[in-house]
């Protein structure tokens, strides 16, 4: 069975930082492409970053240049590195697998609130 757990949301100021975590487990996580989603307030979802298994990083422009995706194969886990945080990224972060191009599998999702 698939797991994604996102880890290491919260509240934070604007222009402050947040690392967000994905445990994953049942799959080959090493050869897997993974990415993360978010949502914010009503409005549908967002696909802001993917790294594959060879380590290319992919970027949505709303994100390039203040976010950072990584992954750790031997802890199977997924990371986004999250600097200079604005209240427009307030939204529900979700870690996903990716199988040629698609989200196929989804985390629970975790809160990311920027705000003063």
């Amino acid at each position: 069975e698939v797991q994604l757990v996102e880890s290491g949301g919260g509240l934070v100021q604007p222009g402050g930082s947040l690392r967000l975590s994905c445990a994953a487990s049942g799959f080959t996580f090493s050869t897997t492409t993974m990415s993360w989603v978010r949502q914010a307030p009503g409005k549908g979802r967002e696909w802001i970053a993917a790294i594959y298994s060879d380590f290319r990083e992919y970027y949505a422009n709303s994100v390039k240049g203040r976010f950072t995706i990584s992954r750790d194969n031997a802890k199977n886990t997924v990371y986004l590195q999250m600097d200079n945080l604005k209240p427009k990224d307030t939204a529900v972060y979700y870690c996903a697998t990716m199988e040629g191009g698609i989200i196929d599998y989804w985390g629970q999702g975790i809160q990311v609130t920027v705000s003063s």
